[in-house]
């Protein structure tokens, strides 16, 4: 399974803003809106690839998303 991270923008605020506030990032399967965490986002937010989860492009986190997210991904040890 793919994942990719989703933009939840702050209140009153949307991805056809000229400059959107983002709230948070969340965790959805690929081409999918709605979060591992249940909430719904907007099919039009900007995405990025799951590879940026836990680095400054992707703060703030939802907790809930990155705890479901690490138990469906597997880690391999180096």
């Amino acid at each position: 399974m793919e994942y990719e991270m989703r933009a939840e923008y702050a209140e009153g605020a949307s991805p056809r803003d000229p400059e959107p506030r983002f709230e948070v990032w969340h965790i959805t399967r690929l081409d999918q809106t709605t979060a591992l965490c249940g909430r719904e986002l907007d099919p039009d937010a900007v995405t990025l690839t799951a590879d940026a989860w836990g680095t400054p492009a992707g703060q703030p986190l939802c907790h809930a998303c990155g705890a479901s997210y690490i138990h469906q991904v597997p880690h391999h040890l180096s």
